[in-house]
């Protein structure tokens, strides 16, 4: 791992693309406390939500923003005069400004030309300068443009007055050595901040948001869980603990206390953490299997790619039809039960008889209960 010299900045949408997700309704005590602990985690900005909605959710910005929070916050607007006017007032100080940026977009939704595009991009950032706005401009669909049109979206952009330019793979359709390649050559023409926007459709929001990192970008867009419109965005624990193992990217943020936050927005969204969701699911840092068990044992390391710590999390053995005698030696020395190799064969039996069966691992009961039989 080499160590980045720049810093990466987490821009994360969990209070605006991650409520989009179908189905999702953040109450406000909720949304105040998802912002309270991302801030508390050190998450540098936040994307609170779409003024345009509605009154109510203004009057939920606004009190996201009346908790004065050390992040920066941004709402989300398209790229109309309407939208625009609706985000005055409400405390935040950044506006990305969406426009639709293939031609797919721009001919198929907006029945328009390139030409309009660049046109408003010109009109409207401008004006939000105008209103005290800083800008960022989302390329919607940017990942199904051409390369040379998202240029001269930047260089309007840029002239306009914005700051920043947000790459979104809306579809989810790119792969992390096409984002490298159009990352690095965005960033060989401009100057400006460069915010990747992923999805997961194809499973790869997370090493597609890697990807653009380390080819130029210096913001990325992240939702807690994964949560997000279609398939999820990338996911905050995965993308700050993969830039920080993998390139050494500093993102400043601490997940020690991530775990509440976790539990926190999967009860507010209502969408269940996979066992397998990689660093927070609940099975993750478990393990069954006789070499992995006595490997651990011996040293963490033997078995361990990611320190469970970083997310507030710890290794969990478990005995199950895989274990081995040692992992039965260790789990009775938890109970303060003290077996040598030959019980250990004897209750591993038992123990392989009960997961058949009952499809999940003894719990400190069951296994006193295998001693008694001995």
């Amino acid at each position: 791992m080499k160590t980045q010299s720049r810093q990466i900045i987490i821009d994360d949408t969990t209070l605006r693309d991650g409520e989009q997700s179908a189905g999702v309704a953040f109450s406000l005590d909720e949304k105040l406390a998802i912002a309270t602990q991302l801030s508390a985690l050190g998450v540098p900005e936040l994307e609170i939500g779409i003024p345009a909605m509605g009154a109510v959710e203004r009057e939920e910005i606004r009190a996201i923003a009346a908790l004065a929070l050390p992040s920066k916050l941004l709402v989300w607007s398209r790229m109309r005069r309407d939208d625009l006017q609706a985000c005055l007032g409400l405390g935040v100080h950044k506006v990305d400004l969406s426009i639709s940026a293939s031609d797919q977009h721009i001919q198929h939704k907006l029945k328009q030309s390139r030409q309009w595009v660049l046109d408003t991009i010109n009109e409207l950032v401008r004006e939000a300068k105008q209103l005290g706005f800083d800008v960022c401009v989302g390329m919607e669909d940017a990942s199904r443009a051409d390369v040379d049109f998202l240029m001269q979206m930047a260089e309007t952009a840029q002239q306009a007055g914005a700051s920043r330019i947000r790459f979104a793979d809306t579809v989810g359709i790119m792969e992390p050595f096409g984002v490298f390649e159009t990352i690095k050559k965005l960033r060989a023409a401009t100057d400006m901040e460069i915010e990747m926007h992923a999805h997961d459709d194809l499973g790869l929001a997370t090493a597609n948001t890697l990807a653009a990192a380390l080819a130029g970008a210096t913001h990325v867009n992240t939702t807690v869980n994964g949560l997000g419109e279609m398939a999820g965005n990338a996911a905050l624990e995965e993308v700050v603990v993969g830039l920080k193992q993998l390139y050494g990217f500093d993102t400043r943020i601490n997940l020690a206390r991530f775990p509440a936050l976790s539990g926190l927005v999967a009860n507010a969204s209502g969408d269940a953490i996979g066992t397998r969701k990689s660093l927070i699911g609940k099975n993750v840092f478990s393990h069954e299997a006789g070499i992995h068990v006595d490997g651990l044992l011996k040293d963490m390391n033997n078995y361990q790619g990611v320190d469970p710590a970083i997310v507030g999390r710890s290794h969990q053995l478990v005995l199950g039809k895989h274990s081995g005698t040692q992992g039965v030696i260790h789990a009775y020395q938890q109970l303060g039960i003290s077996v040598n190799r030959s019980q250990a064969q004897l209750l591993l039996l038992q123990v392989k008889q009960f997961v058949t069966a009952t499809k999940r691992p003894p719990s400190a009961s069951d296994l006193n209960h295998f001693h008694q039989n001995l």
